[in-house]
């Protein structure tokens, strides 16, 4: 008997079109051309690190010249590592930036021109920041949002029509997901939020239990899960330059997300 078949999506340039504003901690300068991921990958100590409260609610009315660690600790937040390469004790993220100076007024600038250019945090990974683990030092700070792609409507309900189970994982806020699964008519259950590349690929090995699973992705954080699923789809919609293993690992490469209905899996 033939195994049905799930589609594992990424969120961030993979249904939605995302727009990244990243602020340098050493220049004081925000950039929307740079990716996190490879900010990461460029030093191996370092960790990109999501807060897990809504940027457009929480972190825009908190006051600004208070720490990103005591803000952290005072409220309580969640805080998860969504990418690095290597292991970090997640428990042990606020004593690491414990004597940093950065302030939520800067994370406040990046939401500002995340909104400025009319994007939805909401459906996005929000804020978040890039720590050094050895130094102690938060480098740069993140803000993303994002625009769900016009073909992501259709793409889904074709799937589901063929019967097809559709998740997501990603690195992005979990409750952002949540927000995201509303818009598209999955169940949240089926979502998983802030899921690091050895995450994501775990998830996909899980699914191949029961499944037949293609995982659609687009960047260094999709690579392991891409290599894992029995289909890895690398999509190039949002426009943004990959690595080169990614292209070497992927069995299909689309431009357009509608291009996963033509594949035959």
């Amino acid at each position: 008997m033939e195994k049905a078949k799930a589609v594992v999506f990424d969120n961030s340039g993979t249904l939605i079109k995302r727009y990244r504003a990243v602020k340098n901690m050493r220049t004081g300068k925000i950039c929307d051309h740079v990716s996190s991921i490879d900010i990461v990958d460029y030093n191996v100590n370092r960790a990109l690190v999501v807060l897990q409260t809504d940027p457009s609610k929480c972190i825009i009315n908190a006051r600004p010249h208070q720490t990103i660690h005591d803000f952290i600790k005072r409220n309580k937040l969640k805080t998860d590592v969504s990418y690095s390469s290597v292991d970090i004790d997640e428990n042990k993220i606020l004593d690491i930036i414990q004597e940093d100076p950065s302030q939520v007024a800067d994370i406040q600038d990046t939401i500002k021109a995340v909104m400025d250019k009319h994007y939805n945090v909401q459906i996005c990974s929000g804020s978040g920041f890039i720590m050094n683990i050895d130094t102690g030092i938060i480098e740069f700070i993140i803000t993303a949002g994002g625009k769900l792609f016009k073909e992501v409507p259709m793409v889904i309900k074709e799937l589901k029509n063929r019967g097809t189970e559709i998740y997501v994982a990603s690195g992005d806020r979990t409750k952002s997901l949540e927000q995201l699964a509303r818009f598209i008519h999955i169940s949240q259950d089926n979502v998983c939020g802030t899921a690091d590349s050895r995450q994501k690929r775990e998830i996909v090995r899980y699914l191949k239990k029961n499944f037949k699973v293609m995982m659609v992705g687009n960047s260094a954080n999709d690579l392991l899960a891409i290599e894992e699923a029995d289909v890895g789809v690398l999509t190039l919609q949002q426009e943004e330059t990959v690595p080169e293993k990614l292209y070497k690992t992927a069995d299909v490469i689309v431009y357009n997300l509608k291009d996963i209905l033509k594949i035959d899996f």
